[in-house]
């Protein structure tokens, strides 16, 4: 059974790693796996679009969520509109 950590948790141990700290002295003082941490720092890291433009790793993978929903709901808005068009 997997744990489930707050955000506020996971921010707490990513900037202890940004601020230095190693995996090993994260694992051994949280007890946390070091995949774990690497996982919730990778989800964090920075991702440069355009020279103004950054987002992380969870910013792009909701974007994607929500692209992929707002083109199923044109879908189904299309196939309405072919079935209203035929009345």
């Amino acid at each position: 059974m997997s744990k489930r950590y707050t955000e506020e948790y996971k921010n707490t141990i990513i900037e202890l790693y940004n601020s230095g700290k190693t995996l090993a002295e994260l694992n051994g003082e949280y007890g946390l796996p070091k995949s774990t941490i690497m996982t919730w720092v990778k989800k964090t890291k920075p991702i440069a679009l355009d020279n103004n433009k950054v987002i992380t790793q969870a910013d792009y993978q909701a974007m994607l969520k929500k692209m992929a929903r707002i083109e199923e709901e044109n879908e189904i808005l299309k196939k309405a509109m072919t079935i209203f068009a035929k009345k």
